[in-house]
């Protein structure tokens, strides 16, 4: 088999698209009709145990086409933005030494977005003291309240960092009040210092791939139905299967350990919230299933919104039959025999 290793800029094709469009199907039918490996790009796939809420491709479907990077950490345990950049890239390598193409899948638009542009490095460092003093304010006020005192010091965080995460708002907080300067205009001076280091490349040969410093040649591809109305029914009928199929007991024996609770990015995965609230008695069953299906139509939204600014993307109704042969025909097209 022949390794990708002597290749200047060898392949990998980024499968993209929001919760519950299809894309592990179309993976699956990828990895066995080309040559491609899976590497996940979920950062709710990777924790063990939590497995149908997380829709994670079961013991069949992982025969048929094993998926890297799922089932990395314990639920109790924390999995940073830059942990998965340099996995993931690790697994790039050791596909194409495998002769392979790598196949990466999955709808966590900031995983790929690391994986082009690289983390911000110009940030300052943590302070663990005023981290703490952030955390208990967490704690106590709630994070809407410290989104908005977020906003009130840096309006240029809107619409920049998700305000709904608590991870993202403690740290612009954090470099806010360390620096006096915004998160964003560390990213903006990093980008800047980036595209002043491409084009000083470009000047100096032709032979680099991408603006982003991603050593690889990439095909992207985002899948979707073209009516939003079929997406919400899809996120629907699925979340009622995961129902159907031990959802709850699932999240029971999370809870019985004793050790997770609502805080853990864990636990914030879309459904798990919902369903920890309705057995903890705050939400009806009913409430339950509502909020859990307008959580996840939420997480669809904002990664479609992340895919409309996307750069160098090839969309696909993600409902067409013919959608392997659509895609396969385009890899071809793109000189990717896999």
């Amino acid at each position: 088999m022949e390794s990708f290793s002597n290749t200047p800029f060898p392949p990998v094709i980024f499968l993209m698209g929001p919760t519950a469009a299809g894309k592990t199907d179309l993976a699956v039918n990828l990895v066995q009709n080309h040559q491609c490996d899976i590497v996940s790009v979920d950062s709710a796939l990777i924790y063990r145990g939590m497995d149908i809420g997380t829709a994670k491709p079961d013991a069949a479907v992982l025969r048929q086409a094993p998926h890297r990077l799922i089932d990395l950490v314990d639920p109790a345990e924390s999995y940073s933005v830059a942990k998965f950049r340099q996995d993931a890239l690790n697994e790039i390598r050791a596909i194409h030494e495998q002769g392979r193409i790598p196949l990466l899948a999955g709808g966590t638009m900031l995983y790929y977005k690391a994986l082009l542009e690289g983390l911000a490095d110009n940030l300052p460092e943590a302070d663990e003291s005023l981290r703490q003093q952030l955390s208990q304010e967490l704690a106590d006020q709630g994070l809407p309240n410290l989104a908005r005192k977020l906003v009130a010091l840096d309006q240029s965080v809107e619409g920049r960092i998700h305000l709904e995460n608590p991870q993202r708002v403690l740290r612009a907080l954090e470099v806010f009040l360390v620096s006096g300067k915004s998160i964003t205009w560390f990213w903006d001076a990093q980008s800047e210092a980036k595209a002043q280091a491409v084009s000083q490349s470009e000047a100096a040969s032709e032979q680099v791939p991408s603006p982003h410093n991603f050593p690889f040649r990439t095909v992207q591809i985002a899948v979707a139905p073209v009516d939003r109305k079929l997406l919400h029914k899809r996120i629907e009928m699925r979340f009622h299967q995961m129902l159907d199929q031990g959802f709850q007991q699932e999240v029971e024996q999370l809870m019985a350990r004793g050790d997770l609770h609502l805080d853990l990015p864990s636990m914030r995965c879309v459904g798990y919230r919902q369903m920890w609230s309705h057995l903890e008695g705050s939400l009806s069953y009913e409430a339950m299933v509502e909020k859990g299906i307008i959580a996840t139509r939420q997480l669809a939204k904002r990664q479609l919104t992340w895919l409309r600014g996307w750069q160098n993307v090839h969309w696909f109704d993600s409902l067409d039959p013919n959608l392997p042969d659509q895609v396969s025909k385009l890899l071809a097209d793109q000189a990717l025999l896999c």
